[in-house]
């Protein structure tokens, strides 16, 4: 347990700095969005600290950074090409003018919840650094095959959302394409499964089974908070007719098939 509670301060420590870093570094841009980036490319950071300080089976521990690093990083660098050089995303710019005077004590303080929220899900990277079994279960591999299906989805729907923006006759129109014709969010849905990933394979690992606050934290603001909710409110405004008849047709998370426009 002491071993633990020591790992946790150090990540802890780390992601202090990085996002008061990252605060600081808004300041000057006025882009809070970058936020996005960090709290994504935090779990690498969070993965190669573990791998560092602890002395576990070298094979499982090289197997979780690599998960980690190729997903943080493939999201956090889709998230910088989306932000930079953009004005800031509308999410942010709505707290700013919600928070006042006092919005830059208030941003800080919903970095440091993000710092908080990255530490907490970061709890099967832990659990699985600190697993010394010379041999990986089934459950492991289970979860390395959950993560591939995870990643791949996830990029395949990020590349069809940015190749139908990018041209200028769907300007204002609905993503119907790919993966997107049957899931309003399958990005959202294959990063839950990223998270479900990480869950299984801390199965193989002692205490594994409390990383399930995991997946369930990540469906919570996928579906309640940041994600589905705040989406579709956006886009019911830009969107219009089109977007409510496509929420008609189309199952909001779990890619499935169309339903019946009469449908409600």
């Amino acid at each position: 347990m002491d071993q633990f509670l020591s790992l946790v301060f150090a990540g802890g420590l780390l992601l202090l700095i990085i996002f008061t870093v990252t605060w600081v570094w808004q300041l000057k841009t006025k882009n809070a969005a970058i936020v996005d980036t960090i709290w994504s490319a935090s779990f690498p950071m969070l993965a190669m600290i573990y791998f560092i300080l602890i002395d576990g089976y070298v094979p499982r521990q090289l197997l979780i950074l690599f998960m980690v690093t190729i997903w943080g990083m493939r999201l956090a660098l889709y998230l910088f090409n989306r932000t930079i050089d953009q004005p800031e995303d509308a999410r942010y710019t709505a707290l700013r003018r919600e928070w006042g005077v006092n919005q830059n004590i208030l941003m800080l303080r919903f970095f440091y919840f993000q710092a908080a929220l990255a530490l907490i899900l970061s709890t099967p990277f832990l659990l699985i650094n600190l697993n010394t079994d010379t041999s990986l279960k089934f459950v492991e591999w289970l979860g390395v095959a959950i993560w591939v299906v995870g990643v791949l989805g996830e990029s395949l729907a990020d590349y069809q959302l940015k190749a139908f923006k990018a041209k200028t006759e769907n300007k204002r129109k609905v993503c119907d394409d790919g993966l997107w014709y049957y899931s309003r969010h399958p990005n959202y849905f294959f990063e839950w499964l990223i998270w479900v990933a990480y869950f299984v394979m801390a199965l193989g690992s002692a205490w594994g089974f409390v990383s399930l606050i995991c997946p369930m934290l990540m469906l919570y603001f996928l579906l309640k908070v940041t994600g589905i909710k705040y989406t579709e409110t956006h886009l019911i405004k830009s969107r219009g007719q089109a977007y409510e008849d496509y929420q008609r047709t189309t199952s909001p998370f779990v890619p499935w098939f169309k339903r019946n426009k009469s449908l409600r």
